[in-house]
């Protein structure tokens, strides 16, 4: 775990270990024992997803995390490692389990998951997020809200105002609000982000609102800079208060796996805005990353 590398983007969120089963059926209930294609073991989860994209992609990477000090944490550490990904010395707890999720395949490419609720996927509070951050590192990335039940939108907005206050881009993806939040609840951290990247089931969730459009119109009045919706097959949603555009998926993209797209995605934008490419050119390589993910098993094989 290196302390000196001078990152150019910090992600923040959970790391853990993904095991993936595909295709998974229910037939096993019955059977007792079923036959799947593939079963593998990869790291997982939003921020380890997106801090192994770019570093692949030639990004220096630090990733804010929690992990315990166990086997899977070793995995984990030695993973980091190799891609070059910077952790900070105090991420392990000698009280935490390593997340492990196993993660059901369908034949068409739909997910299931078993999570460990005693797991370090949803235990990262503020305290664990270094700050002030690196003064090499050009843009901050949450990953994702309401995936931790100690950092709400107060929290949030702690992260967010020192990070503009070392004039820093602010980006965040986000899960399915867990408890009911409401985009105007969240207006307090929201003001501050600069690139918003949710799906389109979290957007509407989150605002209340039945279409894309509603929803990205309503996050703007929420605060954010940009909202850039992730529709699937059908591209992604760019707007914020100059434009509204749709930028349509690769074509072509064959379907296997959808683990990790959204976080491919979320790398790709990264990747290219820290490159200085202009919002199109960003939307329109993520969309590239997001359809190169879904061709295979994993979140992170494509590259």
């Amino acid at each position: 775990m290196t302390e000196k590398m001078q990152s150019e983007i910090i992600i923040i969120g959970a790391a853990i270990v993904d095991v993936l089963v595909r295709p998974a059926s229910e037939e096993v209930f019955q059977t007792g024992s079923y036959g799947a294609e593939d079963i593998r073991m990869s790291v997982g989860a939003d921020a380890l997803n997106e801090a192994t994209v770019l570093a692949r992609l030639g990004k220096r990477v630090r990733l804010e995390t929690v992990l315990g000090n166990d086997h899977t944490g070793d995995y984990i550490i030695r993973h980091c490692e190799r891609e070059g990904i910077e952790l900070a010395a105090g991420c392990r707890r000698e009280e935490l389990v390593t997340g492990i999720n196993v993660v059901l395949v369908e034949r068409d490419g739909r997910r299931n998951f078993l999570t460990n609720d005693r797991g370090s996927l949803r235990k990262l509070c503020l305290e664990d997020i270094h700050m002030p951050f690196s003064e090499s590192a050009r843009i901050v990335c949450f990953a994702s809200i309401f995936v931790f039940p100690q950092i709400g939108a107060k929290e949030l907005r702690k992260i967010f105002v020192q990070a503009k206050k070392q004039d820093k881009i602010i980006c965040a993806d986000m899960t399915k609000c867990k408890r009911g939040e409401t985009a105007e609840e969240m207006a307090e951290a929201f003001a501050y982000i600069d690139y918003l990247l949710p799906n389109e089931e979290e957007a509407m969730l989150v605002t209340g609102k039945g279409t894309a459009a509603e929803a990205a119109e309503a996050l703007l009045a929420a605060g954010v800079g940009n909202v850039i919706v992730k529709c699937g097959g059908k591209g992604c949603l760019v707007r914020n208060r100059k434009e509204s555009f749709m930028a349509p998926a690769k074509a072509g993209a064959e379907c296997i796996d959808t683990t990790g797209a959204g976080d491919s995605f979320v790398a790709g934008f990264l990747y290219a805005l820290s490159e200085g490419r202009a919002l199109r050119e960003c939307v329109q390589y993520a969309n590239e990353c997001g359809a190169r993910a879904v061709g295979v098993v994993g979140a992170t094989e494509w590259l």
